[in-house]
């Protein structure tokens, strides 16, 4: 039996071979390849003729190819010297070079990226969550996205309070983006299959963006989602927030010379701010953007911050 399985994997290996390429999956090296799925995508995004589009990983070009035409610059991100190569071979000659801008390396790497207004991309499944909050984070903020995710990932971004997936990622995205389910690829529409499915996703960033602390809101949501069944209350008794919560109250009242009392005793401040904001027998899974919103607002008012 085994036999059987190591022969059906070689001729697969063979066969990419005979491509021209042996796809790197340390990379997540999964080529879309099904023209109408492809066409789609582009489609969705309604790129115009004054749009510079960002694509990350294009990798022999697929997608690439189709949004050339209809965009003024795509600036792709790869980091695989072949595919690079590969890319620029089927772009040579051609009108669309003087369009294209390849950027060899690690994305997530770019300290800054790029003025662009739409970023279209088959992204590799490993990149997903910090490629969506540093493009989230990106400024100025760019019209839209239109991105190909593993559909696990992809529900997450799209779940609402109370749904199975509803998750940290999920609040943090909506916070800062609109996100909308636009459709779903199976499997057999890459080169080689992945062992997941997958869903394209349209991340429309809100411009001007919430006036809240990012860093203060990601500092909240992640003591809360630690443990996303317990209540907040529960969330909040941990030693190790107890004691980044104490240092940051004590250095917040330094700053302002406000003395704290010798008697003072963290605990009873948490659980006085939980009390009074009606969210100590919450459990962060219900809770909407207008909980966390109000929640934090609770602490900051106290002196109580999470940077």
């Amino acid at each position: 039996m085994p036999k059987v399985k190591t022969e059906k994997k070689s001729r697969i290996h063979e066969t990419i071979a005979k491509q021209g390429i042996l796809f790197n999956k340390d990379f997540g090296q999964h080529i879309l390849r099904n023209p109408l799925v492809i066409q789609s995508i582009v489609d969705k995004a309604a790129i115009r003729p004054s749009d510079v589009v960002v694509e990350v990983g294009p990798g022999t070009g697929n997608m690439t190819l189709q949004m050339l035409p209809k965009c003024k610059q795509v600036i792709a991100y790869e980091v695989d010297p072949r595919m690079v190569a590969e890319l620029e071979k089927r772009v040579q000659g051609t009108s669309l070079k003087s369009k294209l801008q390849i950027k060899v390396g690690d994305v997530l790497k770019e300290k800054k990226l790029p003025f662009f207004d739409l970023c279209i991309a088959n992204v590799p499944y490993q990149i997903s969550s910090p490629l969506v909050f540093k493009l989230l984070l990106h400024e100025p903020p760019f019209r839209c996205a239109v991105l190909m995710f593993q559909r696990e990932f992809a529900e997450r971004l799209v779940a609402k309070p109370g749904d199975k997936c509803y998750c940290r990622l999920s609040v943090n995205t909506q916070l800062l983006a609109r996100v909308d389910m636009l459709l779903k690829v199976g499997k057999n529409n890459f080169r080689p299959p992945p062992k997941v499915e997958s869903n394209v996703v349209r991340i429309e960033p809100k411009n001007p963006r919430p006036s809240i602390n990012y860093v203060e809101w990601d500092g909240l949501t992640r003591i809360v989602f630690g443990r996303k069944n317990k209540t907040i209350a529960a969330s909040f008794k941990q030693t190790t927030v107890m004691t980044m919560l104490e240092k940051n109250y004590k250095l917040h009242c330094s700053l302002r010379n406000i003395p704290v009392p010798d008697n003072f005793n963290i605990k009873d401040l948490v659980n006085k701010i939980l009390d009074e904001a009606d969210a100590a027998t919450k459990r962060a899974r219900t809770m909407d953007m207008d909980d966390f919103m109000s929640l934090l607002h609770s602490f900051n008012s106290n002196g109580i911050h999470f940077t």
